[in-house]
């Protein structure tokens, strides 16, 4: 997990530590949750990372379609030629087969690894930015604490609490930065 995050996390717990002294007072305690994924794909930067990785498995999809293709035919054919062929034609077939789909289940794996490494790449930035932007909004609208809503211990929250959309609204009013 990024340690920006990370940090927002320990300070969300330690906020809520300190909310029961907050409560005492006459200050006003406002909570407020926001959805980082949501948030991040829906803003217009986001929404260009997401088509970007959408043409990128696209891609990934069109060089192995033929290798999953090939490999289909193959086992026809084996299933087919299976009790015309010799014993040593048949294990031929099949070790060929066989190196065909350990070859795809490879090269699957590998594009699979790609893309997941060319998601972190492509969010990174914008999850720094995230942060700065809850932060931010956070101060702006006199949040106490804005919590993840995909943090742990957080299985309910009102809709009145979510601040995805103003968190959105903020990013994409910051897009020189």
């Amino acid at each position: 997990m990024d340690s920006k995050i990370t940090k927002l996390l320990a300070l969300a717990a330690m906020a809520a530590s300190l909310g029961w002294g907050l409560a005492a007072t006459n200050d006003e305690f406002k909570i407020g949750v926001v959805d980082m994924e949501q948030a991040i794909l829906s803003t217009d930067e986001g929404k260009k990372v997401r088509d970007e990785l959408e043409a990128k498995i696209r891609d990934a999809d069109g060089q192995l379609r033929p290798k999953v293709q090939r490999l289909q035919e193959m086992q026809k054919e084996l299933e087919e030629m299976q009790h015309v062929l010799s014993k040593d034609a048949l294990e031929r077939r099949q070790f060929d087969f066989i190196e065909a789909r350990n070859q795809l289940e490879n090269d699957s794996r590998g594009m699979e690894q790609q893309v997941k490494l060319d998601r972190a790449r492509l969010l990174k930035p914008l999850q720094d930015k995230f942060v700065s932007i809850v932060e931010q909004v956070g101060r702006d609208n006199g949040f106490s604490m804005i919590m993840l809503r995909s943090a742990p211990g957080i299985v309910y929250s009102r809709e009145a609490l979510d601040v995805t959309d103003l968190v959105v609204e903020k990013f994409n009013q910051n897009k020189s930065k």
